[in-house]
C-alpha cells in the first residue's frame, strides 16, 4: 500500500485552513498525510491552530518562506491585488465570513509582505509528485474534491 502525502503550502489563508480542517478526515480516511506549511512562526501557527482550530499535528511555520521560495511559488501586489484569479474570492464571501469569526491579527506574521505571498499543493505518493498547483492569486486554490480523486 502506498501512503500519499498532500503537502499544502499556504500562507494566512483563514479560509482555506477551515476548509482543510474540514475535509481532514476524508483525507485520513484515504491514507493521506496532511502536511500544511505556512507563512509566519511557530507563535502564529499555534494561535492559528486554537483559533481555527486547526491541528497542530499538521501544521508547520515558514517564518522565511525558504518554501515558496524554493517551490517559486507566486509573490507580490500584483498576484494578491490585480490577478483575474483573485476575483474568485469574491464569490466566497459566506464561507469567509465563517472562517474569519474567530481570526486574530495575532496569527498574521509581523511582516505585513507576508500576505502577498501565494501558496500551492503538491500531492506526492511516496517520492513521486502526482500534483501540483501553484496558486495564482489570492484565494485561488485548488479543489479539494479534485485532490480527493488524486488520491482515491
Amino acid at each position: 500500500m502506498f501512503i500519499y502525502q498532500l503537502t499544502i503550502i499556504v500562507t494566512t489563508s483563514w479560509e482555506f485552513a477551515a476548509s482543510l480542517r474540514d475535509a481532514k478526515p476524508k483525507f485520513d480516511s484515504a491514507g493521506v498525510t496532511l502536511v500544511v506549511i505556512g507563512v509566519g512562526t511557530p507563535e502564529n501557527a499555534r494561535t492559528m491552530a486554537e483559533r481555527l482550530p486547526f491541528s497542530k499535528e499538521v501544521l508547520y511555520a515558514d517564518p522565511g518562506r525558504e518554501a515558496y521560495k524554493a517551490l517559486d511559488f507566486y509573490y507580490g501586489v500584483g498576484r494578491t491585488f490585480f490577478n483575474p484569479a483573485s476575483a474568485k474570492v469574491l464569490g466566497r464571501f459566506d464561507t469567509i465570513r465563517t472562517a474569519l469569526k474567530d481570526y486574530t491579527i495575532d496569527a498574521t506574521p509581523k511582516d505585513r509582505s507576508s500576505v502577498l505571498q501565494q501558496g500551492g499543493l503538491l500531492v506526492f505518493k511516496g517520492t513521486q509528485l502526482l500534483f501540483s498547483r501553484k496558486d495564482e492569486g489570492t484565494g485561488d486554490h485548488a479543489s479539494l474534491d479534485d485532490v480527493l480523486k488524486i488520491v482515491s
